[in-house]
């Protein structure tokens, strides 16, 4: 039994590495790098504690050498699904009951593993299975990571600090349940801190896990559930499977204990969640909890009076940082008639001057896409834009699959604001520019905000304050984290928590004491001191 108020280390964000050229990171990443690409993995779901090797694999292939096989994972069947609602069931009657400190050690431990021993392989199996540059697994895979999971911890003993008032003769007390249930976790190739921070954060507060990674991240999953595991999770809190995503959904959403979903994905997949969970309201003992970051159609306006140079740095960098496979990658821009040269000029030189290919060598800023699916989706998106009249492609335009899955970063440029391109969802290094009169700034703002379903992240540059004040105040709606003078990407935990409405999710901030809120159930407790042996009140007299 605890016998003290305990305080936990304080929370800072990790450092990002430079992995500079003759730097020890370097050295370390690359050599874990190759001996993980010239290797054979052979990667188990995990249930109860238990490995599962069914021999109904799935190879694992880089994006960038698709014909190259690091190894594979197999793949469960329907029995295992229900087999980890059982398992889920029987490990929360303990970790339900283990005390917050005990349950905080376990996520410091794995944050510091993952800051020192874990964090070259986990930078590496990112690199390799989603094609990531040295410097976006760094950012991603090891530092949001590790601040998740310490951001995490100060955030929980803040929201077991939240106590109610209490009266003369009465104690009163709240505490924070775990969800009466599991939590049905379903996470993103896109960013292993994604694919970490889903599950970690309702076990955290104390809820068991069921979670399925993205099929094109499994490589970099098993690096976290050994993480887990090296940080002493015990069995069954956290269940990884894999497998047809459709049969696992079909068995947790229909199961009873079935207590919350976190999600990171589409907006289709996580609309068909909600509908379904809809349906089966009757079938579960409790209200789940929703909870989903979905797409995004991200935004750069900029106003007469921004920086030519700063809006495109911005572009370049928030369009095509990780081939634009980010929620928050900006992919549609409207720029003022009277920057447009400048602006031209620059970003043209700067897609210039990206070199694309292997993760391996440090000088790429570009690498691939995250599979077929994508490359085909992307390369139509570009073949399309070559026979609109409505559209110019001024850089970019090319594409190759014979090696990896290749798209050259992009631009179109638009007379049509409402253009394919403008609107809808690529998940690719495609940006679309409409260049608008400088007059029309203020009416422009309402095309940003009423063209898109999405409202994740958005960007404004100007140098005039009454404009920024303007803007904001017009897109208040049009993204959950919204940038002035900056690119829309690159959140960072603890700075800026991340989320958005409409289309985009419900907005309940990963990396936030807000998210951590809905993992638990409050219970009030009121502890009368002296209890009344009357029923009668003093108004009752004569």
């Amino acid at each position: 039994m605890a016998n003290a108020f305990f305080n936990v280390p304080k929370a800072v964000n990790e450092p990002v590495k430079t992995y500079a050229p003759g730097s020890p990171e370097r050295k370390n990443v690359l050599e874990a790098y190759k001996k993980m690409y010239n290797g054979q993995v052979d990667i188990p779901f995990y249930i109860g504690g238990k490995e599962y090797r069914t021999g109904k694999t799935v190879d694992i292939t880089p994006p960038h050498d698709h014909k190259h096989v690091v190894g594979r994972y197999h793949t469960a069947e329907k029995e295992h699904i229900e087999l980890a609602v059982e398992k889920a069931a029987e490990a929360r009657v303990k970790w339900a009951a283990t005390s917050w400190e005990q349950r905080a050690a376990i996520f410091l431990k794995a944050a510091e593993l993952l800051a020192g021993p874990f964090r070259a392989k986990m930078n590496a199996a990112t690199m390799i299975a989603q094609s990531k540059n040295v410097f976006q697994a760094e950012i991603d895979a090891a530092c949001e990571l590790i601040d998740f999971l310490t951001f995490n911890v100060q955030f929980m003993t803040e929201i077991y600090q939240n106590q109610p008032i209490s009266d003369r003769g009465v104690w009163n007390r709240m505490e924070y349940r775990p969800l009466e249930g599991f939590v049905y976790a379903i996470t993103p190739f896109n960013f292993t801190a994604i694919a970490g921070n889903l599950p970690a954060a309702p076990a955290l507060m104390g809820n068991v896990i069921i979670w399925k990674p993205a099929r094109s991240q499994v490589y970099s999953a098993q690096v976290i559930m050994e993480l887990f595991k090296a940080a002493g999770l015990p069995d069954g809190v956290i269940n990884m499977v894999t497998g047809n995503s459709g049969t696992i959904t079909d068995v947790l959403l229909n199961s009873p204990d079935f207590s919350g979903v976190h999600f990171t994905g589409s907006t289709p997949v996580f609309n068909s969640f909600w509908e379904t969970i809809g349906k089966n309201m009757n079938t579960y003992k409790t209200y789940p909890r929703i909870v989903g970051e979905t797409g995004g159609k991200d935004f750069i306006w900029a106003h007469p009076s921004a920086n030519a140079q700063e809006v495109a740095t911005a572009i370049s960098r928030g369009a095509f940082e990780y081939q634009g496979q980010k929620c928050s990658a900006a992919s549609r821009a409207y720029l003022p008639k009277s920057l447009w040269a400048d602006i031209k000029t620059t970003i043209l030189k700067d897609v210039k001057s990206f070199k694309m290919g292997t993760p391996e060598d440090t000088s790429n800023f570009i690498n691939a896409v995250i599979d077929d699916r994508a490359f085909k989706k992307l390369s139509g998106a570009i073949e399309q834009a070559k026979q609109d009249a409505d559209a110019e492609i001024i850089a970019g335009g090319g594409y190759d699959d014979s090696v990896g899955y290749f798209i050259e970063p992009t631009i179109i440029v638009t007379t049509n604001p409402q253009y394919k391109t403008m609107v809808n969802e690529l998940f690719g290094p495609i940006m679309t520019i409409f260049v608008y009169e400088d007059e029309q700034w203020e009416e422009i703002l309402d095309v940003v905000d009423k063209t898109s379903e999405f409202a994740l992240t958005g960007a404004i540059f100007s140098g005039d304050r009454y404009a920024i004040d303007y803007a904001s105040k017009a897109l208040v709606n049009a993204a959950g984290n919204f940038y002035i003078n900056d690119k829309p990407t690159g959140a960072v935990v603890g700075q800026q928590p991340f989320g958005g409405a409409r289309g985009s999710g419900t907005n309940d901030k990963a990396g936030s004491i807000w998210n951590l809120l809905r993992w638990v159930s409050p219970r009030t407790i009121k502890e009368t001191l002296v209890s009344p042996t009357d029923y009668r009140y003093p108004f009752l007299g004569e």
